[in-house]
């Protein structure tokens, strides 16, 4: 299995968690939500990343399904916020912002959970059949 790319989750997992507690102390009486899903989908992501470099090929499409619809829940989110902060709404800036950089990192790995094209197919290089 590809442990470079089970890393990559892991560390992507701790980003997430991050960002979640920098979005509950940017507001803390109105963004709970953020440190329980940061905190939520960072573990799950941890342990995705943590199965795939133990060698649990289903870990890897698990780790891009919940990637892929973080990834569409992040935009969405990002969206409404940009769209309140530009009609004047300045207090949705911070959270904006890191909705926005969760969204970017989301990006990235899933190009990381992509199958690599190419090469020779074996058992133990770390892409799928």
């Amino acid at each position: 299995m590809d442990t470079r790319t089970g890393m990559h989750m892991i560390a992507y997992g701790v980003f997430l968690f991050a960002m979640g507690a920098a979005g509950y102390l940017s507001n803390p009486e109105k963004a709970a939500t953020a440190l329980m899903s940061g905190g939520a989908f960072g573990s799950l992501s941890v342990v995705c990343g943590w199965l795939m470099v133990r060698g649990f090929r289903w870990a890897r499409w698990a780790a891009t399904g919940m990637t892929a619809l973080l990834f569409v829940v992040f935009a969405w989110r990002a969206s409404v916020g940009w769209t309140a902060v530009a009609f004047g709404a300045s207090g949705k800036l911070a959270a904006a912002s890191i909705i926005t950089l969760m969204g970017v990192a989301s990006v990235a790995m899933l190009v990381s959970l992509l199958p690599r094209a190419g090469g020779p197919r074996g058992p133990g290089d770390g892409r799928n059949p």
